[in-house]
């Protein structure tokens, strides 16, 4: 159900999941007042090798984003018609490696270890009534979510374009929003049979003792 993990025994996996989400943010703040498209293509030629180290695996992972080539099309339009090429290009190419990075934490950290990295600087917020389990759950849950909304946009995508000559219309999307409310009423489904966000049960009192004597 939860897709995006790619288990291994890499460095990138080796890595504690607090390491790498300090390097994302990092990362992302140094890449975005980049503006030269040479030094992107660069980042994003270096970041296209990390992802061919894993093999066929991280191949088939790249080619999941293409769902996202439509949306930076249009970005680049825009860019073009209200700035330059130039620009255009240093936009598509920065949230290309963004968002491939932030794959590379995703498909390269479980669930769990990344709510626990995610929690704990979450934890001074217990004082103020918010629960650090279930707000990391949710981040945690949203960078998981990504890649497989993305596939099961692809996949219907793909579906209707074998079915019919037509371009994908409002049909499509409102089938996608249903498919993904869907998940999500199955994934929450899942988290109340396992007694997520359910306050402890007391334990059961030790039965009594007896008294009499022993003859």
């Amino acid at each position: 159900m939860i897709a995006g993990y790619l288990s291994g025994t890499s460095l990138l996996h080796r890595l504690p999941a607090g390491v790498k989400l300090i390097a994302l943010a990092v990362l992302s703040v140094f890449i975005l007042p980049i503006g030269d498209p040479l030094v992107l293509a660069f980042v994003l030629a270096a970041v296209l090798l990390v992802y061919a180290s894993f093999g066929r695996r991280g191949v088939l992972r790249i080619l999941e984003w293409r769902s996202l080539l439509p949306l930076l099309a249009i970005i680049f339009a825009l860019q073009v018609w209200a700035a330059s090429l130039s620009v255009a290009v240093a936009s598509v190419l920065r949230i290309a490696v963004m968002v491939l990075i932030a794959d590379l934490v995703t498909l390269s950290t479980r669930l769990q270890d990344m709510m626990d990295a995610i929690a704990v600087p979450l934890k001074p917020l217990a004082r103020f009534g918010v629960d650090p389990e279930r707000l990391s759950l949710a981040v945690a849950l949203v960078l998981r979510f990504v890649p497989v909304l993305l596939e099961s946009w692809r996949a219907r995508e793909e579906a209707w374009r074998a079915r019919s000559p037509r371009r994908p219309g409002l049909v499509l999307i409102g089938a996608f929003f249903s498919g993904a409310l869907s998940t999500a009423d199955q994934v929450a489904e899942a988290l109340d049979a396992r007694g997520f966000g359910m306050p402890d049960q007391p334990e059961p009192p030790a039965p009594p003792t007896s008294s009499r004597p022993n003859p």
